[in-house]
């Protein structure tokens, strides 16, 4: 009969306890099974994880490749396919276009973040537009509609 009181562990799975260092009659006294000599069986000794032994570490090992630039500028870009395609779902007005109302169609995920506009796509209105740079092919077809651009210095 199974009462809570007479509970117990099924067999061999529950092992004694390894007291280390508690004297040679436990069968793990003198060394503790750190064995006889190097920094390893001394108190105190201490490694940083990363540590090799003395051996060239991994992060000195590996060759280091390329050179990241901490100047670069990275544009989110913009199509004039994509904003004509706002235009005519009436979900942008051909005023003038800036950072904000582009963020609110979603064009750009950030609006303090640089953008650039590109000449993909067909441009059928006049558009004023304000950004951080434009291609030349898209300097060309907003100018030939007589739109205007405004570069912005970030």
């Amino acid at each position: 009969m199974n009462i809570l009181s007479n509970l117990k562990p099924a067999k061999g799975s529950h092992k004694k306890e390894k007291r280390i260092g508690r004297g040679e009659g436990s069968g793990h006294g003198g060394t503790a099974t750190r064995g006889m000599n190097g920094q390893r069986s001394r108190s105190g000794a201490k490694f940083k994880i990363w540590f090799e032994g003395g051996q060239m570490p991994l992060q000195r090992r590996i060759p280091k490749r390329g050179f990241r630039n901490p100047f670069k500028v990275e544009y989110q870009v913009v199509n004039l396919g994509r904003i004509q395609k706002l235009i005519d779902e009436n979900k942008l007005s051909d005023e003038v276009i800036t950072a904000a109302s582009l963020y609110r169609c979603g064009l750009i995920s950030k609006a303090a973040a640089p953008y650039k506009i590109l000449g993909d796509g067909e441009l059928k209105s006049k558009i004023n537009i304000e950004a951080h740079a434009f291609s030349a092919s898209a300097v060309q077809k907003i100018q030939s509609l007589g739109g205007t651009i405004k570069e912005i210095k970030f």
